[in-house]
């Protein structure tokens, strides 16, 4: 049996299924469908301009590191793309198995030993050491969780991204009795500017939202909403606080 087309409106993504015109001249449904294929073609054309992009420039920067004789266009009239990517996943892989063991651990204490020596390479390699650590450790939770805060003003609420506690150092510097965290609030649409400051944690309301969708709100001014089901919030769930300790005292 062949399917109606209510059926076939049916089965498309709800982006691409634009409400049907009835009556309309042959001009507006010629409009409605170039709409239509405009929803429907360009979130594939994006998607497929930025993984050509990554693809192409990992392609760029692995090549001039790989020998010549192990790249098929070599031999080929025709140029491969995303071998540069499987060379990167294969050398990183194998960089990190040698990390592992303690051979490989003494070569990076001994290069790290080497920056240190460097009064400008040593600052910028610490920052950059200290962020991937951060974002990419298993067992953080930085970035990883999204809060609600009271900004700029009592009744305004914005979204931040809940980072890792203030150490030691700074924690003594905060007012004391009050458990604190560090949070990110990124400007609209543009994430990679914002505000990083310290809040109470009971400041703090923590939402059931990814990061990914946070992120997608925010540099879309709200046009890309969430799931309402996944936005219910709680309060940001935190340690009792410790009695500070006299430092004389202790000694």
């Amino acid at each position: 049996m062949t399917p109606g087309r209510s059926e076939i409106l049916a089965e498309m993504p709800r982006a691409a299924a634009l409400p049907p015109l009835k009556g309309a001249s042959f001009g507006a449904r010629l409009r409605n469908w170039f709409l239509t294929g405009v929803v429907v073609a360009g979130p594939l054309a994006v998607t497929a301009y930025i993984v050509w992009w990554f693809v192409d420039t990992v392609d760029t920067w692995v090549k001039k590191l790989v020998p010549v004789a192990f790249w098929p266009d070599t031999y080929l009239p025709v140029r491969v793309p995303g071998l540069g990517v499987i060379f990167a996943l294969i050398g990183l892989t194998l960089l990190g198995f040698l990390a592992a063991n303690l051979a490989g651990r003494t070569l990076i204490t001994l290069g790290e030993a080497i920056l240190e020596r460097m009064p400008i390479i040593r600052s910028i390699y610490r920052g950059v050491k200290q962020i991937f650590e951060t974002l990419f450790a298993q067992s953080g939770t930085s970035f990883r969780k999204v809060g609600l805060i009271e900004f700029p003003s009592k009744g305004m609420w914005s979204l931040v991204f809940i980072s890792a506690p203030p150490n030691d150092g700074l924690a003594g510097k905060l007012p004391p009795g009050e458990h604190y965290l560090s949070v990110f609030l990124p400007c609209t649409p543009n994430p990679t500017t914002g505000f990083y400051f310290f809040l109470p944690a009971h400041d703090v309301t923590e939402v059931a939202l990814t990061p990914e969708d946070a992120a997608k709100l925010i540099m879309s001014c709200g046009v890309i909403q969430p799931d309402i089901h996944t936005v219910a919030g709680e309060p940001v769930k935190h340690e009792p606080i410790a009695e500070p300790v006299d430092r004389a005292d202790a000694i």
